[in-house]
């Protein structure tokens, strides 16, 4: 309706402003109603102020003391809406004649429908909605088509797993309306002359049945049935109860339908999950998840249908239960409330991808580091603890891998090129993690703990870190640990690799080097590591170091994807033999390893991490180096500013000094200050001819010996000169 609107009037006539004028005054009465009647877009701001000021200051709608909820969050939603179409609305000099052209009204159409596109939508729906074919179904699928997609899009870019089963409401008409009724010929539901069916909770309860048993203290909350309900919450003369709620509802002209018993309409909001589930799953599930907002009553109301469903062939009573185990999630908040499409407080997946404020991994990360049932609000706190986990297992998998590519005969700190034998040291690390690999599984089964297994993932690296500082582990001690957090990282989603099978995989992707470098930046490394110690220890053999810049070159034919590194590598050995031809000093050589990683490596997406008496940590740059840089940078920048000014004031002070020492100490005081001077240029008298007071000579003639002293310093420097 809104696309149909906008294409018929493509300038900013006398039509468009009545109308958005009209859908201002319909979205304030209905959405804001503490404000007047008639306001027009240039009081808007003073009287959202004085009326809603309490809420704008974080207080209850109610403004009674209680803490805000969604409720106020939804205020604050209807107050921007607004306050963006008062601005809009303002530009057109409403209270003129209207402008002919957008141009004149002094914005543009198309910023003009942007801004007033939230007032225009429910009002366009008022006036034409009733006009839309019941029946093209294509009117709203298009819409669930593109959402679906983008849906599975997002949440496969998280890693989620595609369902074994998709079922979709549009396509459960006939088997929604023959659940129907089945509720109704088992005595538990009703029909109303409109042709809408509701459920009979009275006849539900009289059975035997319990009703509300998930948060029974919210069965009469008025407000949680409205917000089910919706328009047909107002109660309806036929309506036996003011809990019962719509299994079927007749659709009003416009809205979508289908054909039925009681006449065209469509399905209740509670009805197609129960439909759909039982059509797949049958009389009984397992598990039902959802928000812990629809515990009540969309979920009781699930409850309630579905047994009163299954329950034909038992006497009118359910013999069992439709649901083993709810498992209601929290949410995810942002200032203090859920985030939600309706308060409009909501950011995409794609929209936190695509900015880089995330990463898929660092997404779930935030979710594993709480709990399922509790809500998550995103903080400072809470990113810094994700940064600082997935840097931790990050780091550890870099050394796994390294010890995997350099076997302990390379990465030993002693002499002897065997594998060092199993110590105590490697019995106390198995110990723990043997440990960790129970009280993982036990948090794990205790309702999903993903908070206490983060935490028992990281304090098995902390351990493993702290015990490899002090003593030399062997290789498969820590491949067996790199081996189990490997393992569970996959379970958790972390990695965009699902085979959990695989017990011999080490790492996640993104700890590793592009496959296309592999073959030339770990020679190369090697090659650096090599010129360093040689540089370090002050024995420089120019033909050693020329053999060694030969040696394990790059072939000169290579896939395009290779071509980039081998120009690093081929570049760094030509400036290595060049180097020991001349018998350059060690510093030219360490220089030339430091360009390597500083600036050709880095520019390629490579870091080599230099550690001692080991060989440098080739690893992928990631966003923490990437930003541990960029504060080094801007240290260094900030303490080079600080620098160059304190060097710059003391040159303007040793300037201002010198000009001023130029001055001599007899001709200091012969200012229009005083009338009178004495024979060294001390002043005697003041401008208007009194004698100075004592007190001020003294204090003058303490400048004047300074004065004479810096002076008579400048003449002995001028003779010297």
């Amino acid at each position: 309706m809104l696309a149909q609107f906008t294409s018929e009037h493509k300038s900013l006539d006398e039509n468009v402003l009545q109308t958005a004028r009209k859908a201002w005054d319909a979205y304030i009465s209905k959405n804001l109603p503490l404000l007047p009647n008639n306001l027009t877009p240039g009081q808007y701001s003073e009287e959202a102020k004085r009326n809603y000021s309490h809420v704008l200051e974080g207080k209850s709608l109610a403004n009674d003391g209680t803490p805000p909820g969604d409720k106020e969050a939804k205020v604050k939603m209807h107050l921007k809406t607004v306050s963006v179409a008062a601005e809009a609305l303002a530009a057109t000099s409403l209270s003129q004649p209207p402008a002919a052209s957008s141009e004149a009204a002094g914005i543009e159409i198309t910023e003009f429908y942007n801004k007033t596109e939230d007032i225009l939508l429910p009002y366009l729906d008022s006036l034409y909605g009733s006009s839309v074919d019941a029946n093209d179904h294509t009117v709203f699928t298009k819409l669930t088509q593109k959402f679906e997609k983008r849906f599975f899009e997002d949440v496969r870019a998280l890693n989620c797993l595609d369902p074994t089963t998709l079922t979709r409401v549009t396509e459960y008409g006939q088997q929604i309306v023959d659940f129907v009724k089945k509720v109704v010929d088992n005595n538990f539901g009703y029909v109303t002359s409109d042709g809408s069916v509701y459920f009979d909770i009275t006849a539900f309860e009289a059975a035997g049945n319990p009703y509300a048993r998930l948060e029974p203290w919210n069965r009469n909350d008025q407000a949680l049935i409205a917000d089910g309900e919706g328009a047909l919450t107002k109660k309806s003369t036929e309506k036996k109860g003011d809990a019962d709620f719509a299994l079927w509802k007749a659709s009003k002209p416009g809205e979508p339908a289908w054909p039925s018993p009681w006449g065209p309409g469509r399905p209740g909001w509670h009805i197609e999950c129960s439909a759909m589930a039982s059509d797949v799953l049958g009389e009984r599930m397992d598990i039902h998840s959802g928000g812990i907002d629809l515990a009540f009553p969309h979920h009781d109301n699930e409850i309630a249908q579905s047994e009163a469903f299954w329950t034909g062939s038992r006497n009118g009573k359910c013999t069992h239960q439709w649901v083993n185990y709810f498992l209601h999630m929290g949410h995810l908040s942002i200032a203090g409330s859920k985030m939600s499409k309706s308060l409009k407080n909501f950011t995409t997946i794609r929209e936190a991808l695509s900015r880089g404020d995330w990463t898929p991994r660092g997404l779930r990360i935030v979710f594993l580091l709480g709990t399922w049932k509790d809500g998550i609000e995103i903080t400072d706190d809470l990113v810094k603890a994700c940064v600082s986990w997935e840097d931790k297992v990050d780091n550890f998998f870099l050394k796994a891998l390294d010890i995997q590519r350099n076997p302990s005969s390379t990465t030993s700190t002693g002499d002897n090129n065997s594998t060092p034998a199993s110590s105590e040291a490697d019995s106390n690390i198995l110990g723990k993690l043997s440990q960790a690999e129970t009280n993982l599984d036990s948090a794990l089964r205790d309702s999903f703990n993903t908070a206490l297994a983060m935490r028992i993932i990281s304090d098995l690296i902390t351990d493993f870190n702290s015990t490899a500082s002090t003593s030399p582990l062997t290789d498969e001690t820590t491949l067996t640990i790199a081996r189990w957090v490997t393992k569970l990282v996959r379970i958790f989603g972390l990695d965009g690799k699902n085979d959990v099978n695989n017990v011999n995989l080490i790492g996640w992707s993104g700890v590793s080097i592009p496959a296309a470098a592999e073959d030339i930046i770990y020679p190369l490394a090697r090659l650096r590591d090599e010129v360093r110690r040689t540089a370090r220890e002050g024995k420089i053999d120019t033909s050693s170091l020329q053999a060694l810049a030969e040696e394990g070159r790059p072939e000169k034919t290579l896939a395009a994807e290779k071509v980039k590194y081998a120009e690093v590598s081929s570049q760094f050995r030509n400036d290595v033999a060049a180097l020991a031809e001349k018998s350059a000093p060690a510093k030219e050589l360490l220089a030339l390893c430091d360009r390597l990683r500083d600036l050709q490596l880095w520019d390629l997406g490579i870091y080599l991490e230099d550690r001692d008496r080991l060989p440098a940590l080739v690893r992928p740059l990631n966003s923490s180096l990437i930003a541990e840089r960029a504060s080094k940078e801007e240290t260094a920048r900030l303490k080079a500013e600080a620098k160059a000014k304190r060097e710059k004031e003391e040159a303007e002070k040793k300037k201002a000094l010198e000009e001023k020492s130029k001055l001599s100490h007899l001709e200091l005081f012969k200012t229009a200050e005083y009338s009178a001077w004495d024979d060294d240029g001390l002043p005697v008298k003041d401008a208007s001819g009194e004698e100075l007071p004592k007190a001020r000579r003294k204090k003058l003639i303490k400048e004047w010996e300074k004065q004479k002293k810096l002076h008579e310093e400048w003449l002995k420097g001028q003779s010297s000169a």
